[in-house]
């Protein structure tokens, strides 16, 4: 029973935090909420596919900035890839992407009853680069993908999988009527969500 109680109340906590975006006025808070309460984004790279080739290719990634919870995460969106994964290959030609993540995912739109396309549905799109991740980041990475993945554990070993990070160079956030707003990587970084 006790246990049960505990369930409810970190739901009722998730709910609450779902609930509580950040105002308009507050763009790169905005960015890192919406993050933050992303489990998956769409990633879009420029095809190195024959057939393909040069035109832009998006495709769903599951992705981490930490554990969930109120807690905020890091901001640093990471990702568990593999080379055998289409736009991997991509990457490998040309690193650049860009990654759109949306609270159309979340309770919040639906609760709201806003399609994913209206303004008020935040979403963001991060503009940057595929990296690795090195050694010493990595276990920061695990920790954040596999607590929101935990599936991710058991994936075949022989694919290779590895930790990596979009690094962000671009920011544009729309979650209100009037156009894009655009936030500097060093104001997403320096605030929490």
């Amino acid at each position: 029973m006790a246990r049960l109680l505990l369930l409810c109340a970190a739901s009722g906590l998730l709910l609450a935090a779902v609930a509580a975006i950040p105002p308009p006025e507050e763009a790169a808070r905005m960015a890192r909420y919406v993050l933050h309460s992303c489990d998956w984004g769409a990633l879009a790279t420029l095809s190195a596919q024959e057939g393909l080739r040069g035109r832009p290719f998006a495709n769903i990634f599951s992705l981490s900035d930490g554990p969930p919870g109120p807690c905020g995460g890091s901001g640093v969106p990471y990702l568990y890839l593999t080379d055998m994964e289409i736009s991997v290959q991509d990457l490998e030609v040309n690193s650049n992407a860009s990654l759109t993540v949306s609270l159309a995912q979340t309770p919040y739109c639906r609760k709201h009853r806003y399609d994913p396309q209206n303004p008020l549905c935040a979403h963001i799109i991060f503009v940057g680069s595929i990296v690795k991740v090195n050694d010493s980041e990595a276990g920061l990475a695990k920790k954040a993908l596999f607590s929101r993945h935990p599936e991710m554990e058991s994936w075949p070993k022989d694919h290779n999988w590895f930790f990596a990070k979009f690094n962000i160079t671009n920011i544009w956030v729309l979650d209100y009527f009037g156009g894009l707003k655009i936030v500097t990587p060093e104001e997403y970084y320096s605030v929490k969500p």
